[in-house]
C-alpha cells in the first residue's frame, strides 16, 4: 500500500492507493507554518479492518517529523491513535 501526499500550503490529504484503488484518505489543514490540523479520517469500506486508517496516521507523523512541524489530531481516528501509540507524541503540539 502507498500513500500519497497532497499538499497546497494550506490544505492537505494523506491518500492511501492499493494498485490504483483509493483505500482511504486523511486530511489536515495548516495551522501557521509550523502545525497542522488533522481534521477527518475514511477508509473505503472494501480496506475496512486492514489498518489502513492507522497507516495514514503514521504517514501523517513521518512527514511531520521530516518537516519538523507539530499535530494537533482533532479527528476523533486520529486522536485514538495517539492515544494508544505513545511513540509518535513527540509530534504532538
Amino acid at each position: 500500500m502507498n500513500i500519497e501526499i497532497k499538499d497546497d500550503g494550506k490544505k492537505g490529504a494523506f491518500f492511501a492507493m492499493e494498485n490504483s484503488e483509493q483505500a482511504g484518505m486523511m486530511t489536515y489543514s495548516w495551522a501557521g507554518e509550523d502545525k497542522f490540523i488533522i481534521d477527518h479520517t475514511e477508509v473505503n469500506p472494501d480496506f475496512g479492518g486492514q489498518g489502513v486508517g492507522k497507516k495514514m496516521v503514521m504517514a501523517a507523523v513521518k512527514f511531520a517529523r521530516e518537516k519538523e512541524v507539530k499535530v494537533i489530531p482533532l479527528c476523533p481516528f486520529a486522536k485514538s491513535v495517539f492515544d494508544k501509540t505513545e511513540e509518535i507524541r513527540d509530534v504532538l503540539a
